[in-house]
């Protein structure tokens, strides 16, 4: 029994399987985020105060934030702060999916701040923009640092009003009182929302596992079901990968507009705009189809791991923003990822209204279904030679 080669070797197989499943479980064990971008649009104007420098509350927050956030020698910063001119600059790039959040700081801050000094204090507001659709997680995360900066901010000013107040023996009236509950108040405002259903954030998401699999089990059945055709020239081996990719854009077609009749209507995720999603996923199931059978066409049935792996590794990090993930999953592993462009076209989608346009993530599936059909003619042509040239020295002998 022990002379047994596979036997003696389980061992390492079982730690090595092991080893691969649970690297696809580290990117969801606490993720910390790294330079999560927010924006933030100082417009105070300031305010001149008699025999005093002035002061500029807005410019003292965006210099203190900054200064806060700097990176170590050996981590990169929670938050990467990006000023911003104006609020629709701030929304312009929202809607580009360039910042998570953004605070505006008006234009009164500084003078309502210096107000809640006088008997007639009005408190200075501050606008938090949640850029909801851009990712679930993330968005909160950067809404969350936001508001606990506002807090803080609450908190510092609270003090320094309390101790000037002591300093001066001054009595405070009713409205200088209630001002210093919350000296500083916050309208919190989503943008590019998901909807009521906090599920549909994950939307993109949960439509790409069915979609995957139905891709890969359509390549892979009609790779077999061709593998066993008998085919002895040249042209009808062409002929038959030909046949391979009209086959593919009829499996897509019924993918594309079965799996979001089956989200739509079925499961109840909020599809904006059904036709242009239903062409989305079937354009996004025909690239995967193609490049799945590619594969195929040059590795044979071996090649089926490979999007296994796929599909366990991919499944964890498409869920999460790239700046909450380690280097080594962002560079190595998320970049290369072509699943990736599905998600984030569902997204421009649901979330951010673009409709099917020639965007950057249906460009770049396009390519990918371009490339691989390229690659599945010449391996034709390829394979087949090579059978001819077979049959040729046999027939030499």
């Amino acid at each position: 029994m022990f002379k047994n080669k596979l036997l003696l070797v389980s061992p390492i197989i079982a730690l090595a399987v092991i080893f691969i499943f649970s690297l696809t479980l580290f990117p969801s064990v606490q993720p910390q985020p790294k330079n999560l971008p927010i924006a933030i649009v100082n417009e105070d104007e300031g305010v001149e105060i008699p025999n005093q420098p002035k002061m500029n509350m807005g410019q003292t927050i965006v210099e203190m934030m900054q200064k806060n956030s700097k990176a170590t020698k050996d981590e990169d910063p929670a938050v990467k702060w990006v000023k911003v001119k104006t609020a629709e600059n701030a929304q312009k790039g929202m809607d580009n999916q360039k910042y998570y959040a953004t605070l505006v700081i008006p234009k009164d801050f500084s003078a309502k701040q210096a107000s809640l000094r006088t008997p007639v204090p009005s408190s200075p507001e501050v606008q938090i923009y949640i850029n909801q659709g851009m990712n679930t997680a993330a968005s909160t995360m950067a809404g969350q640092v936001l508001n606990g900066i506002v807090d803080n901010m609450n908190n510092n000013v609270r003090k320094q009003l309390l101790d000037g107040f002591e300093k001066q023996g001054a009595t405070l009236t009713a409205k200088q009182a209630a001002s210093l509950a919350t000296p500083i108040t916050k309208t919190v405002t989503n943008v590019n929302e998901i909807g009521t259903n906090s599920a549909n954030g994950n939307a993109p998401v949960s439509l790409f596992q069915p979609l995957w699999m139905a891709s890969l089990a359509s390549a892979a059945i009609i790779f077999i079901s061709i593998s066993k055709m008998p085919i002895r020239t040249r042209k009808e081996n062409l002929v038959t990968k030909i046949g391979q990719i009209f086959m593919g854009v009829v499996v897509a077609l019924v993918i594309g507009f079965g799996l979001t009749w089956i989200a739509d209507g079925m499961v109840g995720l909020n599809i904006p705009n059904f036709m242009d999603t239903a062409l989305f996923l079937s354009i996004t199931s025909f690239s995967f189809f193609l490049m799945i059978l590619a594969v195929l066409s040059l590795l044979g049935l071996k090649g089926m791991p490979i999007f296994i792996l796929m599909l366990f590794f991919g499944a964890p990090l498409l869920a999460m923003a790239p700046e909450m993930m380690s280097p080594f999953y962002r560079d190595w592993i998320y970049s290369w990822l072509p699943m990736r462009f599905m998600i984030e076209g569902l997204r421009e989608l649901f979330f951010f209204g673009k409709g099917l346009t020639w965007s950057s993530p249906l460009s770049t599936l396009v390519w990918i279904g371009v490339v691989s059909m390229v690659i599945i003619l010449a391996s034709a042509l390829k394979l087949n030679s090579l059978k001819e040239k077979t049959q040729t020295e046999k027939l030499e002998i």
